[in-house]
């Protein structure tokens, strides 16, 4: 497991030691946009005005843009899920992680406010907020640099689209295990206000949302805006400080304007600001991984403080002379963090506390030219760049003062990317689709460190970068106009990173890449009904990034280091659909089953000079699942919608860098329900969440880490358990 703060802690002690020992981060192609519980109306279906009730539109008519540009559900060859807005709204949903347990093959856990742990198909784990993300995170289409995104509140969303597997031909940056799109809803000619809210205890967990859009000069200027809040007080509980241990508060404001000057032309600006005030590492000291304590025993209450906000541009337009239509974006993000104390020695003994600053900034623009070449060949050409500046500031301190220590750091980092596909569908029932990438990355580290309060000494600067080629191809097969195969092979790459600590055996770490090799097919059936999709998929997949581990230095100490752990070969199967048994019954879900295992750990061990335990990667499942069933009950001039499902996960290992033992986290299944009541624009609903109360770990460390950082106090195995049985009532509207 990665720890940032152990870094700081790392630092500190080694510089004791030192002293001592020298006296001195429209919908794409979804199986079925009901994905979780039936809704499969896309945002720009036909709709009974200021009514929320779903509709269902088959497969076959669903209009996606998993391939930058609008086509049929059925006839794109990507394995994908989608959520809609609505759906999100009505589940209760309220961040990615949420919509991560219904989708097959996406695994989101984490351990603060401020990080999530990402990956798709066991590829790209990202543990730390400095390595970059392997599944790439976009929001209207901008790149998101660090996985914290996945915690954020999300409000007014149009819809949520997974694409599973390497998208770099298609997708900006950092998508080797595949990409998450969140896009926001779009302003019309028409007015609309949206509003709602919920409360649940028993940890006093309630929210609120609003959004109005509508016509500024219709046809050619409209505009939208939205507000959430999010307040939970959190299961777990620190007695020595009587305070709650894993407190959420977040607020959260977007808007869009969008103008069509002239036809054709259409200009979209989004901005976007977010306050998260939550909880770092509320980890509980625990026996072994059947050990559920809800007791944190800190010195500190480790909160978080965060600051999102973002500026984006989007400017499409065609080209009629050479049958291109071009769209050109622009961004601004900017992430501000700062913890005021924290205790980074996960102990009761007060012995070692931390406080800092971060930030990060980043820089998007991309050009996009869609031609269509001839009736049967078409292409899709981007020129991405990207720059990122992370910047942090931390004081390290063993209490009581006896050091005081201080590291600052910048790390930069220049990516130049062009890429392109080119679609050839010589006749009716056959496409082939081929497309390359390339990427160019420079990225610098520079810093200093030295007590506080005083001159601190220049940390030697490292540079480094990477030039890569990504390829893919697919070939597809339209059996008819509800069936369809498809074959692709593609590579997906991420960038590498740094390690801070000057005295560090290695200053840097490469990338790592996979080949993904995958087959599948979709089918709607004739009375549309039912409609299944399903992949079978193997990654050969190099150099992962996705452990770290703990390293003595020379002349005394110890430092934690990121670094490439191995090699690992996966394979595994994928389901989703949905079938309608009567009219006023939907069922719909999906599964992922995968083998994900480290064939070669050799890198690790020449670096550590120790063994992994397990040939199983930290936090990755080999099976999760979902299922909803929703029955729908005609109620005088409403309706009461019957909702009940089933999500979970297997067994997986905890982060251990222990020779000998790696605690396995039981798997589980959290069963959810809720009954609604419609009428026109207006919905209540009573539901409950965990119904039966399951104790499960979203985040376990084993007390080797601990007892290596920290050798002269008692290690312990660390958890953060999962959240607790929620029940209550929300409500929305639509006018």
């Amino acid at each position: 497991m990665r720890y940032s703060a152990l870094l700081s802690l790392g630092c500190a002690l080694s510089a004791l030691t030192a002293s001592n020992a020298a006296a001195q981060s429209v919908a794409p192609s979804t199986q079925t946009q009901e994905t979780a519980d039936g809704d499969t109306t896309p945002s720009d279906a036909p709709e009974t005005e200021g009514q929320l009730q779903p509709q269902a539109i088959p497969n076959d008519e669903i209009i996606v843009t998993a391939r930058k540009r609008e086509e049929r559900l059925q006839d794109v060859p990507v394995t994908a899920s989608a959520f809609t807005g609505d759906l999100i709204e009505r589940r209760g949903l309220t961040s990615i992680r949420d919509v991560a347990t219904l989708t097959p093959g996406l695994n989101v856990n984490g351990d603060a406010a401020g990080r999530a742990f990402v990956s798709i198909r066991g590829v790209g784990l990202t543990l730390v907020q400095t390595v970059q993300p392997g599944v790439g995170i976009f929001i209207d289409g901008v790149y998101q640099p660090n996985t914290s995104i996945l915690n954020n509140p999300l409000v007014d969303v149009e819809r949520v689209e997974v694409l599973r597997g390497p998208q770099g031909t298609l997708y900006g940056k950092n998508t080797l295990g595949g990409a998450i799109n969140i896009i926001s809803r779009q302003p019309g000619n028409k007015l609309e206000v949206r509003g709602g809210g919920s409360y649940a205890g028993p940890d006093n967990a309630w929210t609120a949302f609003g959004s109005i859009s509508g016509p500024i000069v219709l046809d050619r200027l409209q505009a939208r805006i939205a507000y959430a809040h999010r307040e939970q007080d959190g299961f777990l509980r620190n007695p020595s400080l009587g305070i709650d241990a894993n407190p959420l508060n977040t607020d959260t404001l977007n808007a869009t304007v969008r103008a069509e000057p002239v036809d054709d032309v259409v200009l979209t600006v989004n901005g976007y600001q977010d306050w998260v005030k939550g909880t770092s590492t509320p980890y509980a000291r625990v026996a072994g991984p059947k050990d559920y304590s809800r007791v944190v025993s800190f010195n500190a209450a480790n909160r978080q403080l965060l600051e999102y906000r973002g500026l984006n541009a989007r400017l499409q337009f065609p080209i009629a002379g050479i049958a291109t239509d071009v769209t050109l974006l622009g961004a601004y993000d900017e992430r501000k963090g700062r913890t005021p104390d924290s205790d980074v020695d996960f102990n009761p003994v007060n012995f070692a506390r931390a406080r800092g600053d971060d930030k990060t900034k980043v820089k998007t623009a991309e050009l996009r030219l869609d031609t269509r070449i001839s009736p049967t060949l078409s292409s899709l050409v981007a020129f991405y760049y990207s720059r990122e500046v992370l910047s942090a500031d931390g004081i390290t301190t063993i209490v009581p003062n006896a050091l005081n220590l201080r590291d600052v750091s910048r790390k930069t980092s220049n990516n130049y990317a062009v890429y392109g596909t080119l679609f050839w569908r010589p006749v009716e029932e056959w496409e082939v689709s081929a497309g390359l990438r390339y990427d160019r990355e420079k990225r610098r580290l520079s810093g200093s460190t030295g007590l506080a309060g005083a001159p601190l000494a220049a940390v030697p600067g490292v540079e480094g970068g990477h030039k890569e080629i990504s390829p893919r191809l697919t070939v597809t097969r339209h059996w008819t106009n509800r069936f369809m195969s498809y074959a692709s092979v593609a590579r997906g790459f991420r960038g590498g990173g740094f390690n801070i600590n000057p005295r560090a055996p290695f200053r840097s770490y490469d990338g790592d890449k996979v080949w993904t090799y995958e087959a599948g097919s979709k089918f709607t059936s004739a009375d549309r009904r039912l409609s299944l999709s399903g992949a079978f998929f193997y990654n050969d997949y190099n150099d992962l990034i996705g452990l770290n581990s703990i390293v003595g230095l020379p002349g005394g100490g110890f430092a934690t280091v990121d670094l490439n752990t191995g090699d690992v070969k996966s394979y595994g199967v994928e389901l989703e659909g949905s079938f309608r048994p009567t009219p006023q019954w939907t069922i719909s879900g999906g599964v992922s089953v995968q083998h994900a295992r480290l064939t070669d750990t050799s890198s690790y061990t020449r670096i550590t000079g120790r063994r992994l335990a397990s040939d199983r990667l930290p936090f990755q499942p080999d099976y999760n699942f979902s299922l909803n069933s929703d029955y729908v009950v005609p109620v005088g001039q409403g309706d009461v919608t019957f909702t009940a499902g089933v999500t979970g996960k297997g067994d997986r290992i905890a982060g251990s860098i222990s020779e000998t033992r790696a605690p396995v986290l039981a798997s589980y299944a959290l069963v959810n329900g809720a009954i609604t009541y419609r009428i026109g624009g207006i919905e209540v609903a009573g539901f409950v969440n965990n119904l039966f109360n399951q104790d499960y770990f979203d985040s376990y460390i084993e007390q080797t880490t601990l007892a290596l950082a920290v050798p002269f106090l008692p290690p312990s195995d660390l958890g953060i358990i999962g959240d607790r049985r929620r029940y209550g009532v929300r409500a929305r509207f639509r006018f």
